[in-house]
């Protein structure tokens, strides 16, 4: 009889103690702490990963190539660059090569490529890249790692060739060649959005464009390679934004629901929605 009592008391301390580890189990699946914000772009069977913050920042690469109405091979090598001089981050300091380097693309004012201000601006810093990409004959067919070098006389030349594939990837899905190839998996928007900045980081990006904010949407006319590059450009920037939903030609990204770009009757202006404040 005290056998059977042990071992009905055994039972049930194992049946607590499952009970509690599948509660504890499934409050943290359900924790939006740890969600793991990031982007991804796919291109084909190969998938490139991204901090949001980096991300961020290609779009804007890419989003300036579109405005200069440069080809994406302009925006590959833009985002090649970037990646191996900064990680994609605006950074404030050098290295032993170049200590007074900064930005984006490292750029150095002693070497005639602005002030730290102007370096260290992503807008500028981008457009300064560009300008000396362009003037390199036959930039466009060039292996990558060699516009990069000719633009950045870097002392490590073959190092942006590891970026290669990354920056590509990203350069199709930002410059709207590759529609549904960038998603951005992000925990909910914890302030509310503003379809003004909005619009207007969007014009830093692309220019002026046919914009129109009202409610919590952004909404504009644009299709085809554009559309898909503005609509991916706001998936890129949800986070800094707080985007919650983008709709372009027949498709969907949904932050909340985490699923990627999904079919749906989106068939009018591409339609950027931010979040609304919190009550």
């Amino acid at each position: 009889m005290r056998r059977l009592r042990r071992t009905i008391i055994l039972l049930l301390a194992l049946a607590l103690v499952a009970g509690a580890f599948y509660a504890v189990v499934t409050v943290l699946q359900r924790s939006e702490t740890l969600v793991t914000e990031r982007c991804i772009a796919v291109v084909g069977s190969d998938s490139y990963e991204l901090a949001t913050d980096q991300a961020a920042n290609a779009a804007l690469i890419a989003g300036i190539s579109v405005q200069r109405g440069l080809p994406p091979r302009a925006a590959t090598i833009g985002l090649a660059t970037a990646m191996q001089e900064s990680k994609l981050r605006n950074i404030g300091h050098g290295d032993e090569v170049g200590p007074d380097s900064k930005g984006l693309f490292q750029q150095r004012p002693s070497q005639g490529w602005g002030t730290e201000a102007q370096v260290t601006d992503p807008v500028y810093a981008t457009n300064a890249f560009y300008d000396h990409l362009v003037k390199i004959p036959g930039y466009e067919t060039m292996p990558i790692t060699e516009a990069a070098q000719a633009v950045q006389h870097s002392a490590f030349p073959q190092a942006y060739a590891q970026h290669e594939a990354m920056g590509r990837a990203y350069a199709s899905a930002l410059t709207g060649h590759s529609e549904r190839a960038l998603d951005c998996t992000l925990r909910p928007a914890d302030t509310a959005g503003d379809p003004n900045t909005v619009a207007d980081a969007m014009t830093t990006a692309f220019g002026s464009l046919p914009a129109v904010a009202q409610g919590r949407t952004v909404q504009l006319n644009v299709t085809g390679p554009k559309g898909w590059a503005v609509a991916q450009w706001a998936v890129a920037n949800a986070k800094a934004l707080s985007v919650t939903q983008v709709d372009v030609a027949g498709a969907t990204w949904n932050r909340q629901d985490r699923k990627g770009w999904q079919d749906s009757a989106a068939a009018g202006p591409v339609t950027i929605t931010v979040s609304a404040p919190k009550t």
